[in-house]
């Protein structure tokens, strides 16, 4: 293989693994003339000498850290899903043909791209991550205190709120009911949820701070019933929404619009496609929740709720206008503006 200064490159597909990277060149005619496997170490000093050139990547762990190196040399660098990349993949699957995939649909003029995120948005995504993982693990705790106590007879009304007030007097049963070593069980969980409490209160008034701070997440809060932690992680996920045109684009990339299946002139739409990020899917149930239909009279969606209600079902209805908020939240990120209920009014 002849020299990287001697080669014409002009696209590079970089298969990311967690010690070597694989790497396919094509030059302009799209005929492979580089194919070699770089340690994490190379590639940086090898892509330095090279002159700029499109390089694909799937949006894996580092791809974000990566593209930004490889931008800050000059190199055009993109991030694409996975599963968009796999149909350009020939043959039995390895490192290289996986390369020459990437290579391949990163000059496809249709591909979808990933925008890379700054070091600030990964931090933030990291408080999110942790304090979802800690969410969950609470939830587990509580739901095993209650299969516990539910095997001795003893049921406690949905909630954990309901379960905390009810635990000291559940606790202190006599022993035919609940037994010294099932009461030791239960305080020892009782121990585990309150430490897990006290590090997700730590993590959310972390991410509220941060929230604060940002003048996007400020924006998003100027929304009806988005505060600090849908904020944050709408920003942590899209940034200012440069990687989707329209609103419509980012709900469907949310998931909130329905699973088609069409052919000829039949069009059947199902549930919610779920695609994406699950994490905000959840968040916009939670802004569901937090305002009820009945409160938007003050936010410039009655009249559009009322007219709705008469056409939809209420779980229709609960789909519809999450699509709607998060639309929203997509033009006061992208267009820079807080939100306006007179504008919603006017229309």
């Amino acid at each position: 293989m002849p020299a990287l200064t001697q080669i014409t490159v002009s696209v590079i597909g970089i298969d990311i693994g967690k010690n070597s990277f694989h790497i396919v060149g094509l030059d302009q005619r799209g005929a492979i003339v580089l194919r070699q496997k770089w340690s994490r170490g190379q590639v940086d000093v090898r892509l330095t000498n090279m002159p700029p050139c499109l390089i694909g990547m799937e949006a894996c762990v580092g791809a974000h850290h990566l593209s930004r190196k490889l931008r800050a040399l000059g190199h055009d660098a993109r991030l694409m899903p996975a599963k968009y990349v796999r149909p350009y993949s020939k043959g039995q699957k390895n490192d290289f043909r996986d390369a020459e995939a990437i290579a391949e649909a990163v000059q496809r003029p249709t591909m979808k791209f990933v925008a890379t995120k700054t070091a600030d948005q990964l931090d933030l995504q990291a408080l999110h991550r942790v304090r979802e993982r800690l969410v969950s693990q609470r939830t587990g705790i509580i739901n095993q205190i209650r299969a516990f106590l539910l095997e001795r007879g003893i049921a406690v009304r949905q909630g954990q709120r309901f379960l905390r007030v009810e635990l000291p007097r559940i606790l202190a049963m006599p022993p035919d009911v609940l037994s010294a070593r099932m009461v030791r069980v239960i305080e020892d969980l009782a121990s585990d949820w309150r430490r897990l409490d006290e590090r997700i209160e730590t993590l959310s008034s972390e991410i509220e701070t941060l929230a604060r701070q940002d003048a996007g997440c400020e924006r998003l809060m100027s929304i009806p019933g988005i505060g600090p932690i849908i904020s944050s992680a709408m920003v942590a996920a899209i940034g200012t929404g440069d990687g989707f045109s329209t609103g419509r684009d980012f709900a469907a990339w949310l998931g909130l619009v329905p699973r088609q299946i069409s052919t000829g002139d039949r069009t059947i739409l199902g549930k919610i496609s779920k695609r994406g990020n699950r994490y905000l899917r959840q968040a916009a149930w939670v802004v569901l929740v937090k305002v009820k239909p009945n409160r938007w009279d003050g936010h410039g969606l009655k009249h559009w709720i009322e007219a709705a209600k008469k056409r939809l079902h209420h779980n229709v209805l609960a789909i519809a206008l999450a699509n709607k908020l998060a639309r929203i939240a997509w033009s006061v990120l992208a267009r820079g503006r807080a939100f306006e209920a007179s504008k919603l009014q006017a229309a």
